[in-house]
This record gives C-alpha cells, structure tokens and sequence, in this order.
C-alpha cells in the first residue's frame, strides 16, 4: 500500500518549508522568552545574595537593572 492509497494528503516543498519555518519561528520566541525569564529569575536571586551580604544599595541597583532589548 503507498501514500495515495493510505488517503494521507500531499503537500508541496514550498508548504512545508512555509510550516516548518513558521514552527522555527514560534520554537525561537518561546526559547528567547524562556531565557529571559531564566534570566530575570537569576538576577533576583543574585539581588537576595546581596541582601544577605547588607549590600542594600547593589541589591537594588540589580533588580532594578534593565537589560538592553
């Protein structure tokens, strides 16, 4: 039995390199926001060491630290 007997649909090159970019796409965007949240993450925890240290004023400076968009 090949494909055409199975009834499974066909697609061209060009629709499914059309899919397969736009799931690259949506795969980068959710892995470029899972980093900045690791990563906002991170800087509070570096931000709770200075505390612990009584270094109150380089706790605020890092939380309050905007990284470039």
């Amino acid at each position: 039995m090949n494909i055409f007997e199975q009834g499974k649909t066909l697609y061209t090159q060009n629709e499914f390199n059309d899919a397969l970019a736009k799931a690259k796409a949506e795969i980068m965007a959710t892995a470029i926001q899972a980093t900045k949240h690791a990563l906002e993450i991170e800087r509070h925890a570096y931000a709770d060491i200075a505390m612990a240290f009584g270094q109150h004023e380089l706790a605020e400076g890092i939380r309050n630290h905007q990284s470039k968009k």
